[in-house]
């Protein structure tokens, strides 16, 4: 079992999401050692005790847990399978567990490559934002063996209230994916309907107490349409990584011979959106599309 006291983790990606989830893991008590591309990023965590790694090649060499939390499967490939990354460094034995969303397949070759080296590996995205990462109470799934999950449960507690081992290697990610396909129409929905009340005359803070808590309740319409209301587009999750996101899915979903019309038309908007300059705002920003669309 992985305790503080046996534990050193090593963090990679200290952006958004992964600056909230490391400081977690420092406050419970963990040896952190972090990476990122930008040191500055780091700053707070390296002034709360984190140690600073200057690759990741370094890192993997000390930390017995390895987190990563980045950008885009071509990042996670990097990290993962390039010549200097975590398996040509890691040290057997060791856990490694990929927090980005990803792809299905790319998460079951790293873990046949880990495998090969005695090296134990969880996909495990997640979901919640930035307010879940800030508030340890993520929604975190994961694929991959059952031994190893039950080995990192207590780290991956740190972050996460939800977690739950979805299957084999590549589980995680597919249903990260089902989260993500049923944010993507949602989102459509909530911003609609601001842009509705808004344009009816309507007090939408009063909108919001009323259908918040009705059948149309939703994370999105409670923790990002106040958001909208204010003219706060401030990423929790930037536009550019959803847009991402639902190319990953639609792929996935083709493979499937599967028919996805409302995943098609939200990635449509959202990339009309990005074309507009908003790639790195928020995916609440939508609203400021679709209050001043005509269809």
């Amino acid at each position: 079992m992985l305790t503080t006291n046996n534990t050193v983790i090593g963090f990679i990606g200290t952006g958004v999401m992964g600056k909230s989830m490391a400081g977690h893991l420092l406050k419970a008590g963990y040896k952190v050692v972090i990476y990122s591309r930008t040191k500055e990023k780091a700053s707070e965590l390296l002034e709360s005790g984190a140690i600073w790694k200057d690759s990741v090649a370094n890192l993997a060499k000390e930390a017995n847990v390895i987190i990563t939390i980045v950008g885009y499967p071509s990042d996670v490939e990097e990290v993962y399978l390039g010549e200097n990354g975590v398996l040509n460094n890691a040290m057997k034995g060791t856990y490694i567990i990929d927090m980005t969303t990803s792809t299905p397949s790319l998460a079951k070759e790293i873990f046949r490559q880990a495998k090969e080296r005695d090296i134990n590996s969880l996909d495990a995205p997640v979901s919640g934002g930035d307010v879940g990462a800030k508030e340890a109470r993520l929604t975190i799934m994961v694929g991959g063996e059952e031994r190893a999950y039950n080995a990192c449960l207590p780290v991956l507690e740190c972050m996460g209230h939800n977690i739950v081992l979805q299957g084999d290697a590549g589980a995680g990610q597919h249903t990260k994916m089902c989260n993500q396909i049923a944010i993507a129409s949602n989102m459509i929905g909530v911003s609609e309907a601001m842009a509705y009340a808004t344009k009816a005359g309507l007090n939408p803070e009063n909108v919001l107490k009323s259908i918040s808590f009705g059948a149309a309740g939703s994370w999105s319409l409670s923790n990002l349409a106040p958001r909208m209301i204010v003219g706060d587009f401030e990423p929790g999750f930037y536009v550019k990584h959803f847009i991402k996101d639902m190319q990953i899915a639609l792929d996935e979903a083709e493979l499937m011979d599967m028919n996805t019309p409302g995943l098609e038309l939200a990635k449509s908007l959202y990339e009309e959106l990005a074309n507009l300059g908003e790639e790195n705002s928020g995916t609440q920003a939508l609203f400021t599309l679709l209050s001043k669309k005509t269809f």
